[in-house]
């Protein structure tokens, strides 16, 4: 009977270490913003031919994908920035009149757009991520918002 208390002690131990030393399931929010989506992503949602997305120098949280052949009334180029918790949370509570935040339902846990003018851009959080898609070009405001959404949720579907 002791090793049998013996070998089930030497098992549960085994146990509560692999189980105390293994990875969590919670994954690292992405450093790589142009990892997030593919030209051929940026350009289908756009309807613009896009060239390959580019970093800010070094700084790999933003990327910007340009229209190869930018056409009148069409989408010059789009960004995706990865951001904080604070600066999502910061966006809701824009204290400036000219600043129209409007929020959205149907993308990741949160998400609102945040329009500036003739710029909006939609800023999404999904769990411990936040990141804001934006479009730049002649377009009507519910044709960059449209556009934005599509990409935004390619976006989450790989967070």
């Amino acid at each position: 009977m002791p090793s049998k208390v013996c070998l089930f002690a030497v098992i549960a131990a085994i146990f509560i270490v692999g189980a105390a030393s293994a990875p969590s399931a919670k994954a690292a929010p992405p450093e790589d913003a142009c990892s997030l989506l593919t030209q051929a992503q940026v350009s289908a949602a756009v309807s613009v031919s896009v060239g390959t997305g580019a970093y800010q120098g070094t700084y790999k949280k933003t990327c910007t994908w340009n229209a190869v052949s930018p056409a009148t009334k069409s989408a010059k180029y789009v960004t995706l920035m990865l951001e904080g918790l604070d600066a999502y949370q910061a966006g809701k509570l824009a204290p400036v009149k000219t600043i129209v935040v409007t929020l959205i339902s149907g993308i990741g846990d949160e998400a609102y757009y945040l329009a500036v003018g003739p710029n909006v851009g939609l800023i999404v959080k999904k769990g411990d991520v936040a990141f804001k898609v934006a479009l730049y070009g002649d377009l009507p405001m519910e044709k960059k918002q449209a556009m934005e959404k599509t990409l935004a949720q390619q976006v989450v579907s790989k967070l």
